[in-house]
């Protein structure tokens, strides 16, 4: 009799004690990943690291292997849609950038900022005055037909073997 009991009890116990645990360790992973997707979601500039691979295709940023200083930001709203990079790469990633969005270096015009003052406050980027990168600055846009993104391209070559890359792609929706 009470081997009885205590074996029932012992079902009992497992039937409710298993999925309740399960259900207080999916309640916790699934916790984190909010917080992991709310500190992404809520970022207000740049954010160190790449973009993933659905923005990079989406925003035709194809950013080169090596690179590093990388950093993104991204914007939408209903009229349009940006994302920002920022990466620092050798010359022939610098090559193989303007070659994967059409252009050559032959494009990029010295002195031409073509990031807009707006751009530029959002995502804090200087290319004159205090704080800003000494060195020459080349710029092109890439300008294409709606949904296709625009690319504006600003190179800087303070340092004669890694230029620094800001890009700025946008796309109506």
């Amino acid at each position: 009799m009470i081997r009885r009991r205590t074996l029932t009890l012992l079902i009992i116990v497992l039937l409710i004690g298993v999925p309740a645990g399960y259900l207080v360790i999916s309640a916790n992973q699934s916790r984190d990943s909010g917080k992991d997707k709310e500190a992404k979601y809520s970022a207000t500039g740049l954010t160190e690291g790449w973009p993933s691979k659905v923005q990079r295709r989406l925003y035709q940023v194809p950013v080169p292997h090596p690179s590093n200083k990388v950093a993104y930001y991204e914007t939408n709203n209903w009229k349009t849609s940006r994302l920002y990079v920022q990466f620092q790469t050798t010359h022939a990633g610098l090559d193989q950038f303007l070659s994967d969005i059409g252009a050559d270096r032959d494009d990029l015009k010295k002195d031409d900022i073509t990031i807009g003052a707006r751009d530029r406050e959002v995502t804090g980027w200087r290319f004159s005055g205090p704080g800003a990168r000494t060195g020459d600055y080349y710029g092109l846009v890439r300008e294409r037909k709606n949904p296709t993104p625009t690319l504006d391209v600003v190179v800087n070559h303070q340092n004669p073997i890694y230029p620094m890359v800001y890009v700025v792609s946008r796309t109506v929706p």
